[in-house]
């Protein structure tokens, strides 16, 4: 159900193969446009998926071209994955670190209302958004990692529009905004109470939850189960999805062991959070429109608009 992988081996910050001036490059870029546009006549809302080739990268695109979005054929990747790539049934243009900004002026110069998606990897994070912000390009950042207070704050400062998110799972936002209102309205609820948990990531946000409701725990607690078979026999993921999965389980027992609730989540597979990066799309969309004076948007805003499919 759901695990967050970047590590796509992918940067937006890299070097292509070829060494040409730039308005060379964007040129060549124009034509792969054209070349494509003849055999597409997609009009939904344009998209760059960053990080194309990546498992996260390739489900949004799955994801997009089911929703009508039109997924252009031009991404960013690391300078050994640069060139013409076969993804998901059809060729993509990928451009490593050099002239990327050409690159991106060029897409953004024919698709005037073109939003980028973001799947790169955490180290790239920092500056991809501050390439985003230069062009002008609105984006959603689903990649983790970086400086996430400088990325703020460069989107703060060029007044760009984006969609920042670390967990682009529309349910699984919802249940973490339910926890949050909870140890919000009732702190203490639960004091006393043990806490048993496997897998961090999400985890991380539950816990500073549980904590405001009572609940003693450290991060260092959490147990971390990484062998296959004990994922299959004693966590019951499916087989199919031990290389992408994401299972939660949050056992409290109260101090004399006579009460205890259990919350839990699992995903399989990566479709909850494409899913959610195309509503981000569409919701980011909806706001450069109507030139929201708001600018960062995170997914509890995509949640309370209430018009995801």
């Amino acid at each position: 159900m759901i695990r967050w992988n970047a590590n796509l081996g992918l940067k937006l910050g890299l070097t292509s193969k070829l060494d040409v001036p730039g308005l060379v490059y964007a040129s060549a870029v124009q034509h792969h446009l054209e070349k494509s546009a003849s055999s597409t006549q997609n009009i939904g809302i344009p998209i760059m998926v960053n990080g194309c080739s990546g498992k996260m990268g390739k489900a949004v695109i799955k994801a997009a071209d089911a929703a009508g979005l039109n997924v252009v054929p031009v991404s960013f990747g690391c300078e050994e994955g640069s060139g013409h790539l076969q993804v998901c049934g059809r060729e993509f243009l990928v451009h490593g670190p050099s002239d990327r900004e050409s690159v991106l002026t060029s897409v953004f110069d024919k698709y005037p209302n073109l939003i980028v998606v973001d799947y790169t990897v955490p180290t790239a994070v920092n500056d991809n958004a501050e390439l985003y912000c230069n062009v002008g390009v609105p984006f959603v950042m689903g990649t983790t990692g970086g400086d996430r207070d400088q990325l703020r704050k460069t989107v703060e400062d060029s007044k760009a529009y984006a969609v920042i998110s670390p967990q682009m799972g529309k349910q699984v936002v919802a249940f973490l905004a339910a926890m949050d209102i909870m140890a919000e309205q009732f702190p203490g609820a639960f004091s006393g109470y043990s806490l048993q948990l496997m897998r961090p990531g999400t985890a991380k946000a539950v816990i500073s939850c549980f904590n405001k409701l009572g609940v003693s725990f450290d991060m260092d607690q959490i147990q971390l189960i990484r062998d296959p078979k004990q994922q299959l026999e004693m966590v019951g993921v499916p087989e199919e999805h031990l290389s992408g999965h994401a299972f939660h389980v949050y056992h409290l027992t109260s101090p004399d062991q006579t009460v205890s609730f259990e919350f839990q989540h699992n995903v399989c597979g990566r479709s909850i959070y494409a899913e959610g990066t195309v509503d981000a799309v569409l919701f980011l969309a909806k706001k450069v429109q109507s030139k929201d004076s708001k600018h960062i948007y995170n997914m509890i805003d995509v949640l309370r608009e209430g018009n995801m499919r």
